[in-house]
């Protein structure tokens, strides 16, 4: 097995609680705690326990659209107790970094939600709505609802007039309710489009900066913080780029086909279906070339004539939870390891993200 697939899912905290060995917690928001304006299933009485046993949590997103008050009063509607200062925005590390660059009052260009132009204002910078049509100094452009063809129109006429130019993060979507609207990359495409020209620079994941500034308020180094997402390329992408060991939970973007399928992206640490295995010790996946066990499952890939397919031995497993679980970590660590010619292991990455899509279903049934 290579190095990279020996590590695939594999840590192992048998004897507690898997948070056991953290002193902190970065969470992700959009697709992990919350849906639009809707809690996720299991997030917040697992963040509420994790608070119980000591652990300090903060909430890191890429969605630079609202102030951290805002985001830190819809956590407190569901139940958990959060001030804005355990709430960081992309939005608000961009600011941070055109403060170092810029003399202080200067002009900036918001664009997107109130979240751009607040956080400019915190730092002593001066926000300059795209309405305006004022020069600035800067262009910072993030995430609103509300962005116009206009507002980005001004956005493009400033960075075509050469304008340093920061984006606060890369998501090309953003969770809803009923699905998936664009994100603040999406945006970005649009003047790139116009322009001829890519951001100079970019602060939210998967880039360290917002991760590790993080750590900074928890007070814990980033080998002891964990941290927790949907998106393998924002999230789990930038912990590995800070240096922390991640959760990667099923609730949001991506899917197990999405690892299968992109061999770049960093492996995540743990997998779990809900952040309800937080509380609960986590069993790792044991590869055995095309078959694995995790925990009291088994899983293989057998050839039925026609195609490969799954054999699933879950008759022992304690719960519905603990079965998917067990199955998908168990299975995408087979495919991983054949993907990644493992033990001399070659199979097409087409043919293992079909596999990928099937193991997803034979989990949880849909």
């Amino acid at each position: 097995m290579t190095d990279k697939a020996a590590n695939v899912l594999s840590q192992d905290n048998r004897d507690g609680a898997l948070v056991a060995g953290y002193e902190g917690i970065v969470c992700d928001l959009d697709g992990v705690v919350y849906r639009g304006a809707q809690a996720v299933d299991g997030a917040i009485p697992a963040l509420l326990d994790c608070r119980r046993r000591g652990l300090g949590v903060v909430y890191a997103t890429n969605n630079a659209s609202r102030e951290s008050v805002t985001v830190a009063e819809q956590l407190r509607s569901y139940g958990l107790s959060v001030e804005s200062d355990a709430v960081l925005t992309s939005s608000q590390a961009a600011a941070e970094q055109l403060r170092r660059e810029l003399p202080p009052g200067a002009p900036v260009l918001a664009v997107g939600g109130p979240g751009v132009a607040a956080a400019l204002a915190e730092v002593g910078l001066t926000p300059v709505r795209p309405a305006e049509r004022k020069d600035a100094l800067a262009v910072l452009q993030g995430y609103g609802p509300d962005v116009s063809a206009s507002d980005l129109a001004e956005a493009a006429r400033q960075v075509a007039a050469g304008r340093r130019w920061v984006a606060t993060n890369p998501d090309l979507t953003l969770p809803h309710e009923w699905g998936f609207g664009p994100g603040c990359g999406a945006f970005l495409e649009v003047v790139t489009i116009a322009t001829g020209r890519r951001p100079d620079v970019v602060i939210g994941k998967p880039f360290a900066p917002l991760y590790l500034e993080c750590a900074l308020r928890l007070g814990s180094a980033p080998e002891r913080t964990l941290a927790i997402g949907d998106r393998l390329d924002t999230d789990i992408d930038g912990a590995a780029n800070a240096g922390m060991d991640s959760v990667w939970v099923l609730t949001g973007v991506d899917r197990p086909a999405a690892l299968v399928a992109n061999p770049d992206r960093a492996i995540p640490t743990f997998l779990m279906t809900t952040l309800a295995g937080l509380g609960r010790p986590y069993a790792p996946p044991v590869v055995e070339g095309p078959s694995a066990r995790c925990g009291s499952v088994r899983v293989a890939l057998r050839d039925n004539g026609t195609q490969q397919d799954w054999e699933i031995d879950d008759a022992d497993a304690d719960d519905s939870w603990d079965r998917a679980n067990a199955i998908l970590r168990a299975g995408l660590a087979v495919l991983l390891h054949l993907r990644d010619g493992a033990d001399g292991a070659s199979a097409e990455v087409a043919d293992l993200v079909e596999l990928a899509y099937r193991l997803d279903r034979s989990a949880l049934g849909d």
